[in-house]
């Protein structure tokens, strides 16, 4: 298996080195306050080893959408603060994340310091992958990590482009992210169960198919499951559901998953709502008897029970999108049960972040699970087969 050579492989030596760190900070923020600091958090192991090893240490990272223009209200001074706040330091925020002062600043950066540049996608040239514009990224450093699994399916200044320019390797967390990720692809233990929700067919369509050559069983929930109950000719109500092409794909996807003798399996039973909100009347239904008006909001008992049997029998478990619309208390159950059930089951179990990141960490189980992803996209990226420009710019084992 290839894999980009880390900050602990040997052919570097950071004392006296200048590094920039591209880390994933995008943390949400309220009223100019970090409310959850998950992002932040994964990334002081890095950082505290290259400082460690005696490096000063520049991070840079992007919050946010700012268009490619300062916005105050995105700015990454609560970032900063919140670093300092976990590592026990001050951590500078410098103005501005490329010009003659940062590079100064970078030339002037001593071991066991460590600063922060200013969100890079105040620069439109960030996004864009700008050739001038990652020069000027890397001027003044002697060394390049990219710590942002995050970001690494972008083709960014940031991410790729400066990973041409500068000695680089990959920090401890992107390390981890593409060892436990690669596994899946190319050596999961059996049986190898995956977990899927979400609202589209059609938005993962790439990544069940990898899937259903890889896997034993693979569950359906979230709202796409109606997609393929109306594919079978079921009723769903009002239920968010495909059209025709959504249908098709589902179709053809249930006749992938029997040529490869992989089990696709769907809901027997739902909780219906009349309408959505945590005061709608609900009711739990067969899926064969959803009734006009009411939707589908998650799965149901039988099926909850049902999916926790299959996930406790598993040797690998990789799960991404949610059994219903858990932000709202009446309709979280399935995905707890899922939840509860990978945190309880012996074999190696792997949430996808995004929003199944976010219910691990809402029900405090993210240690009991083998790996909890930091990048989402990049994550479903990794399992379709595709190759991430920010991996790909870093020097591998082979």
């Amino acid at each position: 298996m290839t894999r980009p050579l880390g900050i602990d492989d040997p052919g570097v030596d950071w004392s006296g080195a200048r590094v920039l760190v591209r880390a994933d900070l995008n943390a949400p923020l309220d009223d100019g306050r970090v409310t959850d600091d998950a992002r932040i958090r994964a990334s002081v192991p890095t950082l505290e080893r290259l400082l460690a090893a005696g490096a000063g240490v520049a991070v840079c990272s992007h919050l946010g959408r700012p268009k490619g223009k300062p916005v105050e209200e995105l700015s990454l001074r609560p970032c900063a603060e919140k670093l300092g706040e976990l590592m026990g330091r001050t951590v500078e925020l410098l103005p501005d994340c490329v010009g003659d002062d940062v590079r100064a600043r970078a030339e002037a950066l001593r071991p066991g310091e460590l600063v922060m540049l200013e969100n890079l996608r105040f620069h439109p040239e960030e996004e864009a992958n700008d050739p001038a514009f990652a020069d000027r990224l890397a001027a003044g450093f002697t060394h390049y990590v990219n710590d942002a699994f995050g970001a690494a399916h972008r083709a960014h200044a940031s991410t790729e482009g400066v990973a041409r320019r500068l000695p680089a390797r990959a920090g401890l967390l992107l390390s981890r992210e593409v060892e436990v990720l690669e596994g899946l692809l190319t050596s999961p233990r059996h049986p190898f169960v995956a977990v899927l929700g979400g609202s589209k067919v059609s938005d993962k369509l790439p990544l069940i198919n990898s899937l259903l050559e890889r896997c034993d069983r693979v569950l359906i929930g979230g709202a796409m499951c109606f997609t393929f109950l109306a594919a079978q000719g079921e009723s769903v109500g009002a239920s968010l559901h495909e059209g025709p092409d959504g249908q098709a794909q589902a179709t053809e996807l249930m006749e992938t998953a029997v040529r490869l003798n992989c089990a696709l399996q769907l809901p027997v039973d739902v909780l219906v709502a009349d309408r959505f909100a945590a005061d709608a009347a609900l009711e739990v239904v067969p899926t064969d008897d959803i009734a006009d008006g009411w939707m589908g909001v998650d799965i149901g008992p039988r099926t909850s029970s049902s999916y926790r049997e299959a996930i406790m029998g598993a040797q690998t478990v990789f799960w991404n999108g949610p059994m219903g619309a858990f932000e709202i208390e009446p309709f979280v159950d399935g995905t707890r049960a899922v939840a509860e059930a990978m945190a309880a089951c012996f074999g190696s179990t792997v949430a996808g972040g995004g929003d199944s990141g976010a219910a691990v960490a809402q029900f405090g189980l993210v240690d009991d699970f083998t790996h909890v992803s930091t990048g989402g996209g990049a994550a479903l990226e990794m399992l379709e087969g595709r190759t991430l420009p920010g991996v790909a710019a870093l020097p591998s084992t082979s």
